[in-house]
């Protein structure tokens, strides 16, 4: 979810005088920023988050104003703990480019690591009410009023999330959980299998259907399916993560939890 960055085009002036060529001064620092800027983005993506971090603080030493260098800072930040310096970085992002949605929607990832609901929500609305087909800020919403047990509105905001962006597979996974929370369970069955078949190393969906199955007494078919979601994403055997990161809804983690059990 990074910021959109807009960087200046690089034009080489060669300007002779008296027969020698130079690039000027200003075109020089222009190169060197969009090469600190790429390095650090690169190292970003790449996971080496503390290296990135680094070498956001140098950038950002050099290049102070540049929102999309804040709002990429801010989500290392996050990403390594600094819950607080990624509000700030974000803050200073909407300040300098307040027309720009990544921000809000990175800052309210941050207000809901602190779990603070509704200035996540806020932040996620302010994009909304400017873009309404924005699925990022959507999905993220939806994932608000699922911890606030909003779950008919959560539930319809995950399918719009899905349908302005069909291969948003995580919240059609999603939309299928709350339809499990809601006791819609052969909508939520039917979803997991499309997802499934399309997807087949998706371990979200596996790990829903499990819980299904086994809910509705599908022992056997509930294992092959758990056999195949633990060995992608040993995660899901973790309720802690199941509900606090991942934040399942209760009937659908309760339910795996108890399949767990069976064999702990």
């Amino acid at each position: 979810m990074n910021f959109r960055i807009i960087l200046p085009i690089i034009v080489l002036l060669l300007i002779s005088i008296l027969n020698n060529n130079f690039v000027s001064a200003e075109t020089f620092n222009l190169i060197e920023q969009k090469e600190l800027f790429e390095q650090a983005l690169l190292d970003s993506n790449n996971n080496n988050f503390e290296q990135a971090l680094g070498e956001w603080d140098q950038y950002l030493d050099d290049f102070p104003n540049d929102p999309a260098a804040h709002s990429n800072r801010g989500n290392i930040r996050l990403t390594l703990g600094d819950i607080e310096g990624a509000i700030e970085d974000q803050n200073i992002a909407i300040k300098l480019s307040p027309n720009e949605y990544d921000p809000y929607i990175n800052r309210g990832i941050a207000q809901e690591a602190k779990q603070n609901w509704d200035k996540a929500a806020e932040d996620y609305l302010k994009v909304i009410e400017n873009d309404s087909a924005n699925p990022s800020a959507i999905y993220n919403l939806a994932n608000v009023r699922n911890s606030q047990c909003s779950w008919r509105e959560a539930r319809d905001l995950y399918k719009k999330a899905s349908s302005i962006s069909s291969g948003f597979v995580m919240a059609r996974s999603s939309m299928a959980l709350l339809d499990y929370q809601l006791g819609n369970y052969e909508a939520a069955e039917n979803e997991f299998r499309k997802l499934i078949r399309k997807y087949p190393y998706f371990a979200d969906a596996r790990a829903g259907l499990t819980a299904l199955l086994w809910q509705k007494g599908a022992f056997g078919e509930a294992e092959s399916n758990w056999v195949a979601a633990s060995g992608l994403d040993i995660r899901y055997s973790n309720n802690n993560w199941l509900t606090e990161i991942r934040r399942w809804p209760p009937n659908p983690a309760t339910d795996l939890d108890q399949f767990l059990s069976l064999n702990r």
